[in-house]
């Protein structure tokens, strides 16, 4: 009924990856199991026969889902079912399009959907580290055309030692955590945080990642060979080598001399659409009536000659298309508590790219709820990024949140958020928010800069602040030249070879992205792109703290306040109450927001309020339901109720210990009530603890001046009567 064919490759230490085709969705153009433990990825791709007329660029769609079945697991909401992608999903998605995307033919225009589904999981390995090699594997067993193949690996460093594919408990212990995509000879992609690493410590993480995909590599290729593919025909594009070669003659040193003039963004955008639009023109004119001019072969030959005219100005002559040289930063200035209402606010702008950012400081009851397949809790730090259409003057409208959004705002958070202080340090929740206003390049970076001065100013004690800078490149394999250009601008990313973002602070990296869109790439150029990129982010770094030098000392006057308390785990249940009757009673009478949470053997309670008093106050009623009654010790209690014998008296919330009547005063009391009234609140101390049942006794009169004893006092006088005779 089938034919199975397997290739396995080893990691070491009994692990092993499994590549099978042949059984599952033999009708896709390729399919392929990918299993390692009990972990298993189902990929598959479908290419279409032939390119719409149309499309002059690669329609490829990939995509990641999580099966909760795969992990015996109910989806949440109300359909249990998989809906929409999660930011998880889409993050693995975009990992696995940006290594494959480049490296499909130029004249490729079909079509091509990748699909990788995680359909069986196992708890200690992480599935997203599979995905890369499954959408590899799937189109190195298809006949689409591909110069492949490739494979994604994640890399942690654990006390001093490099990993490959790490498990969930390995990686909570690592300073490193990237994952690298690769062919046999070439990085193409490097995504990752770090703990302050080093540029050195980071190269050789990239390097024993390479040595791995290598083996990944060449069992995709054992595994095509013994299925003796054959890649398909196909021509989906029209050529007229005659309009190339007459475009560039006509129009080279025009566009060069564009791309010297130094105009802002939309200036030299415009002058570029003019010449193009201009030329197109004068060719109409050359033709008959009937004719017309094929505007799609003009405009791909037209960008041909823009990239090179660029990229010569640079290789040449060291310009940039704004004229810095390839080592200087843009413009930049700050400013920070630029929203007075909100709890912190900072504006980054660095030429024509533009951040706008906010910090929202929230309580426990804020956290983001995490709900994956393999992870579930919560984080106490998110933060979202915005690309609304008008940061580039695009006239359209804003239909939400998109992938990119979703990886840019990724990229920040593992930026700065090993710089958010844990524990007492920062009892909040933090949400940054960082809204694009301008964008003419890094503006990913952009909500990494503002987003430390926005912390900054709403005086979250920041470990260290973070500074991010996006390098480019140029090369030229013919001459052998190549340029690294720091802080690139938009044009200079779509037209180089090279995206590759680094944040840090002063003592190392944080995070990194890395896009290659060429083959090949020396680790010699890797270094120096690095090393630059060093250089840049401190020069930022130090615009930066010229505006705010260290995070406030003092949180803003109309940001609500917490009180963070430790309570023994066995004590949570009464602070809770039945049914939560007790939280809920103090909450209501002190207008606080209290949460509390179990870790080990303490119960960790947080008071929220805007009121310092109402905090106080509530603060006072958690510690008396938690206190445990001391004999010897003096309470301000209140009376609840009276009998005959005594009253019993409330001394902490939810503690009632008897005031018998003999302990009221000195004197005999006849009746309770005429000397104490329900409600009323008196001194009293504990005069006995009864550790089998729990029982208070209290007394009132060991509070009181003894009375003297008649007789005492007649002695007394007497004395004093004979000493008056003498």
């Amino acid at each position: 009924m089938y034919k199975l064919i397997e290739k396995t490759i080893d990691l070491g230490g009994g692990r092993e990856i499994t590549i099978e085709t042949g059984k599952l969705a033999k009708q896709a153009d390729g399919s392929v199991v990918v299993k390692m433990g009990r972990t298993m990825l189902l990929a598959t791709v479908v290419s279409a026969k032939e390119a719409r007329e149309d499309v002059d660029f690669m329609p490829l769609s990939v995509e990641y889902k999580e099966k909760y079945a795969s992990f015996g697991r109910y989806p949440g909401g109300f359909l249990k079912r998989e809906a929409r992608p999660s930011d998880y999903e889409i993050l693995v998605s975009r990992l696995v399009d940006r290594a494959l995307r480049p490296l499909f033919p130029d004249d490729y225009h079909a079509e091509t959907f990748v699909n990788v589904q995680l359909i069986s999981a196992d708890k200690d390995i992480m599935p997203d580290a599979l995905a890369g090699l499954a959408a590899s594997a799937a189109l190195s067993v298809s006949d689409i055309p591909f110069h492949g193949p490739i494979s994604e690996v994640r890399v942690a460093r654990v006390d001093g030692h490099y990993i490959v594919n790490p498990t969930f408990e390995e990686l909570e212990r690592a300073d490193i955590d990237i994952m690298v995509a690769a062919t046999i000879d070439n990085v193409m992609m490097v995504e990752g945080e770090m703990d302050e690493v080093s540029e050195q410590e980071m190269l050789q993480a990239i390097k024993f990642a390479h040595e791995a995909i290598k083996m990944q590599c060449i069992a995709q290729n054992e595994l095509a060979e013994e299925l003796k593919i054959v890649k398909r025909e196909y021509s989906h594009e029209t050529s007229d080598e005659a309009l190339s070669e007459r475009i560039h003659k006509d129009l080279y040193d025009q566009v060069y001399e564009i791309a010297k003039t130094q105009k802002a963004k939309h200036e030299r955008s415009e002058a570029f659409n003019k010449a193009e639009e201009e030329y197109v023109e004068k060719l109409q004119e050359e033709l008959s009536e009937e004719e017309e001019v094929n505007t799609m072969l003009v405009a791909r030959y037209f960008h041909d000659v823009q990239k090179k005219a660029v990229r010569n100005l640079i290789l040449d002559e060291g310009m940039r298309l704004d004229g810095r040289k390839t080592n200087e930063i843009r413009p930049i200035w700050c400013e920070v508590d630029y929203l007075p209402a909100t709890h912190g606010s900072a504006i980054f702008t660095r030429g024509e790219t533009q951040s706008l950012t906010t910090v929202t400081l929230g309580t426990k009851l804020d956290e983001k709820v995490v709900d994956q397949v393999l992870v579930q809790g919560t984080e106490k730090f998110v933060l979202h990024y915005n690309f609304p259409p008008f940061s580039t003057g695009d006239a359209r409208p804003y239909r939400g949140v998109g992938r990119r959004e979703i990886g840019h705002g990724n990229l920040a958070f593992r930026a700065l958020k090993g710089m958010i202080p844990n524990g007492e340090e920062n009892p909040y929740a933090i949400r940054v928010v960082s809204d694009i206003l301008e964008s003419n390049g890094s503006s990913s970076m952009a909500t990494v800069c503002a987003g430390t001065l926005a912390l900054m100013d709403a005086g979250v004690k920041m470990k260290k602040p973070v500074s991010g800078i996006a390098m480019g490149l140029i090369t030229d394999k013919e001459s052998g030249k190549f340029a690294v250009l720091s802080d690139i601008l938009g044009d200079e990313d779509h037209l180089g070879d090279m995206d590759f973002k680094v944040t840090g602070t002063v003592d190392g990296i944080t995070a990194c992205q890395m896009d290659i869109k060429i083959e090949g790439l020396s680790y010699e150029i890797m270094n120096q792109a690095l090393d630059q990129a060093k250089e840049g982010r401190m020069h930022i770094l130090g615009e930066m703290l010229k505006t705010i030098p260290e995070p406030r000392a003092e949180y803003k006057p109309h940001t609500p306040r917490i009180v963070q308390i430790t309570i023994p785990k066995d004590m949570i249940g009464a602070v809770i109450g039945p049914g939560g009757k007790v939280i809920q009673d103090i909450q209501e009478k002190t207008g606080t927001t209290i949460t509390i949470t179990q870790e080990g053997d303490t119960g960790i309670v947080d008071i929220f309020a805007e009121d310092k008093a109402a905090i106080d106050e509530a603060l006072r009623m958690v510690n008396g339901i938690t206190e445990v009654p001391e004999v010897g010790k003096v309470y301000q209690g209140k009376i609840k109720s009276i009998v005959d014998f005594g009253a019993f008296v409330e001394i902490l919330p939810g503690k009632e210990g008897l005031l018998h009547i003999s302990e009221i005063e000195w004197r005999r009391v006849e009746k309770v009530s005429e000397v104490l009234k329900e409600g009323e609140e008196i001194e009293v101390k504990v005069i006995e603890l009864d550790k089998r049942n729990g029982k208070l006794k209290l007394s009132r009169k060991a509070l009181l001046p003894r009375p003297e004893r008649p007789d005492k006092k007649k002695d007394s006088e007497g004395q004093q009567g004979r000493e008056e005779k003498k």
